[in-house]
């Protein structure tokens, strides 16, 4: 992998995106290789690992990794290339799905069968190789050219700053620096641009067009003023209903009733049927608007995805994707629509109570403003953190579930 890490913007830190989905599928092979090799295991079980690679990164692999770096381990090799065939200690040469042949390779030659077929068909390519006669020379070979070759990553960058210079003597030193310095800082820019973008999250507060497109998304915001005169209509009659009691009842034993108590039945029955029914029409009233409304921002969310260029799978884990429509998307659909008709319900209700103790006391409202005024004071104390813990919470999510899905992935 060390060419693959210096093609690399980041090197070993480059995230290689979901699945490897940004590698081929030679470098696929090896960086699976190279996670089994630091793994350090006893036995090595590889299923055609050089099916990906072409003839001669799959010679080169094999004497590296199989014949060098796994020389002290067991491994069980399965494969079809019989080009690899001389370098083994025991070949079991299989046949729907049972063993016909086992032995070392010029055993299994001499005694013909199967497997002399199968090698006479890649005699020239056996020949051509030649594995274990020639693995030291050519390791050393390699090591010869690999030290012969400069390994020195800042060659390429003197080499842009020589034609820098070059340029800064044919145009003068006015606007070439400039230049070169928004050069530098151009490569910067992409040397720190990672394929796959740590998740992004608004801070501060929310922006007011995201409640409004909320409740617009439900029948274009037509049931936000239904909820609200039926909860208004519910706590009116409510507030009638406890000043009914109080009105008819008398006061004190001696006082004489003003109504029958067949009267005061009767009314009070009916402002309490009329507060249920009202109360039941807020509730499908909010049941409704949350359904339509989540469902439209669903659908929304679902075209853009399958709109989306192929980058933006590239770039996005699938992760992500899945917390946005699964945990979020159930946030949207039970949590926010009772969230704002409880909001509704209790603000009404403030105000109903607020303005039954000022119409009988008028002092109260000296008090309600200063209490207000500090509740207020500490709901903004506490939604700053309360709403970027919510946030981090959100994000967070994420990577857990993406690696839960590439677990069960790899498991199956």
């Amino acid at each position: 992998l060390k060419r693959d890490l210096e093609l690399f913007s980041h090197g070993d830190q480059t995230i290689i995106g979901d699945r490897g989905i940004n590698l081929s599928g030679g470098q696929k092979q090896r960086v699976q290789l190279a996670r089994a090799l630091y793994q350090d295991a006893d036995v090595y079980l590889l299923d055609d690992p050089f099916s990906a690679v072409d003839a001669h990164t799959g010679s080169e692999l094999f004497k590296e990794y199989i014949l060098t770096a796994l020389a002290d381990k067991t491994v069980i090799f399965v494969t079809h290339q019989v080009e690899f065939l001389p370098a083994t200690d025991l070949i079991l040469v299989l046949r729907d799905g049972h063993i016909i042949q086992s032995g070392k390779y010029e055993e299994l030659l001499q005694a013909g069968t199967d497997f002399l077929s199968l090698v006479s068909a890649h005699h020239e390519a056996i020949e051509a190789m030649d594995i274990p006669s020639h693995s030291s020379e050519d390791s050393d070979s390699n090591q010869v050219l690999d030290q012969s070759l400069p390994h020195n990553p800042k060659s390429n960058a003197s080499s842009s700053n020589i034609e820098i210079l070059a340029k800064e003597v044919q145009e003068g030193p006015s606007g070439s620096n400039q230049k070169a310095i928004k050069e530098k800082k151009k490569a910067k820019r992409m040397r720190k641009k990672q394929l796959v973008q740590e998740e992004e999250r608004v801070r501060g507060r929310v922006n007011m067009k995201v409640y409004w497109s909320y409740m617009a998304a439900a029948y274009k915001g037509m049931l936000i003023p239904l909820i609200i005169i039926a909860q208004s209509l519910f706590q009116f009659l409510q507030i009638a209903s406890n000043w009914w009691m109080a009105w008819a009842n008398p006061q004190t034993e001696g006082d004489q009733a003003k109504v029958s108590s067949a009267v005061l039945l009767i009314v009070f029955i009916a402002l309490a049927l009329g507060s249920s029914v009202f109360i039941f029409v807020r509730a499908v009233l909010v049941a409704t608007f949350g359904l339509a409304a989540a469902q439209k921002l669903f659908l929304n969310m679902l075209r853009s995805v399958f709109r989306a260029p192929m980058s933006f799978f590239d770039s996005t884990p699938a992760g992500r994707l899945l917390n946005r429509v699964s945990i979020d998307q159930s946030v949207v659909d039970l949590d926010i629509p009772f969230r704002l008709g409880g909001f509704a319900s209790t603000t009404i209700q403030l105000i109903g109570i607020v303005g039954v103790m000022t119409n009988v006391t008028w002092q109260v409202f000296l008090l309600i403003i200063p209490t207000g005024i500090a509740c207020l004071w500490m709901q903004k104390y506490y939604m700053a953190s309360s709403r970027e813990l919510v946030r981090i919470v959100s994000i967070q999510k994420s990577p857990i579930i993406h690696l839960f899905g590439e677990s069960i992935a790899g498991a199956a």
